[in-house]
């Protein structure tokens, strides 16, 4: 699509977006929502109404700094909106299930962050709803942004076409290393309670949909590891004294981390195609080091998401006197999304994911048809998740070597 016409947005007609959720996430999917009809030409206008959280004076500057129309502080209220036609969930996963279905109830159509829920009954439930909702024509969503960089759909492209003929292995890493200090204290997202999993649900549900999108099916049984390096963490706003959280001393004033910090697991396709996986927020050096590569009779692919303008490909039906890895600079006009955005050579960002999410889901809305990735494909993922943490319960038991 080309740069939209300006001049038309008083007859585009709306779509009213509410946003749950305000923090982290809540910004890169404003921006996504206030850039999209700016760059994209698309039949509905997207409109930012509303955005909810419970901090009355946190949200209120939210919305200001990034261009809400109102502030609320009660999600209900937010459904209730009548110029609300979209509920965009952005808050941690024990409550995307509650928030997901009222709001397909209620007749909005939901984007809902990823994973999309704690557990695999709160994703049935979730899928059920969206089904049932679907019949109305109210459409959902799961946020899984990595799928919208040009890379990786030009990757899916590529496998689609038979470039890689059959798969044989797949292989994929989730490096970060924000909690390698044990001081760092005990957020949301290392209480099993409120995230569901550790880096298995905050990092692998993103490897696992992106493996299976990219290899065109779905894992079929894995076998795994995790672990949880720091057991206790400080509480937050409270000062941890120099002390080791996991220390006795330092029981008073900490808590117990009730997720992992690592997984390791081994998987197979339907297919038969093989496949790593790794997930660790204890990689030392390693911000956000997301890497894949598929191999496959004919070819093969890798991405790194550090080097997120580029595709990696290899042609092995070529002489091998000149074959072999190739770099590919998605930045043509005719790779996904970029007809709209800037010149050859001139790369995207990872902002722009949220920018290209918004834009698929505007136009599967208007045009009536289900938008991909569906919370069927988040329930996917969910029950390989959901399976990875039953496999590491029955390998958990570990002997340390003799030296």
């Amino acid at each position: 699509m080309g740069q939209p016409d300006q001049g038309d947005e008083a007859t585009t007609p709306p779509l009213g977006v509410g946003m749950v959720g305000y923090a982290f996430m809540g910004a890169a999917h404003s921006q996504g929502w206030r850039t999209v009809g700016r760059v994209f030409d698309l039949p509905l206008r997207p409109v930012l109404a509303a955005v909810c959280g419970r901090d009355a004076g946190a949200v209120r500057a939210m919305a200001d700094r990034h261009g809400w129309g109102a502030a609320e502080t009660d999600w209900r209220a937010l459904i209730a909106r009548d110029d609300v036609d979209l509920v965009d969930i952005c808050t941690p996963g024990d409550s995307h299930a509650e928030i997901a279905v009222a709001a397909l109830a209620a007749g909005k159509h939901v984007l809902c962050e990823k994973p999309l829920a704690n557990t695999v009954a709160e994703a049935e439930a979730m899928t059920a709803a969206a089904a049932e909702a679907a019949g109305r024509g109210r459409m959902s969503m799961v946020g899984f942004n990595y799928r919208r960089l040009p890379a990786t759909a030009l990757a899916r492209s590529l496998v689609a076409e038979g470039r890689l003929g059959r798969l044989r292995h797949v292989r994929v890493t989730y490096l970060q290393d924000w909690l390698t200090d044990p001081r760092f204290p005990l957020t949301w997202r290392l209480r099993r309670e409120r995230a569901g999993s550790g880096a298995l649900g905050d990092l692998g549900a993103h490897i696992v949909d992106l493996a299976q999108y990219l290899a065109g099916e779905p894992l079929d049984g894995v076998s795994a590891l995790t672990e949880t390096f720091v057991r206790r963490r400080p509480l937050p706003g409270r000062e941890s004294g120099g002390l080791s959280a996991t220390g006795p001393a330092a029981n008073s004033r900490s808590g117990a981390v009730t997720v992992d910090d690592a997984a390791l697991f081994t998987a197979r396709f339907a297919s038969g195609a093989l496949a790593s996986f790794e997930a660790s927020r204890f990689a030392a050096g390693r911000k956000n080091s997301l890497r894949i590569e598929l191999n496959g009779e004919r070819g093969s692919l890798a991405f790194d998401l550090e080097r997120l303008n580029e595709l990696a490909f290899h042609d092995h039906t070529e002489p091998a006197a000149h074959a072999g890895f190739r770099r590919i600079q998605v930045t043509e006009p005719d790779h996904p999304y970029l007809d709209a955005w800037w010149p050859p050579g001139h790369g995207l960002g990872y902002e722009h994911t949220f920018v290209h999410q918004a834009r698929d889901l505007v136009l599967a809305v208007a045009g009536g048809r289900p938008p991909e990735p569906s919370f069927a494909d988040g329930l996917q993922v969910q029950r390989v998740l959901a399976a990875v943490e039953e496999s590491a319960a029955k390998n958990s038991t570990y002997t340390p070597v003799a030296v």
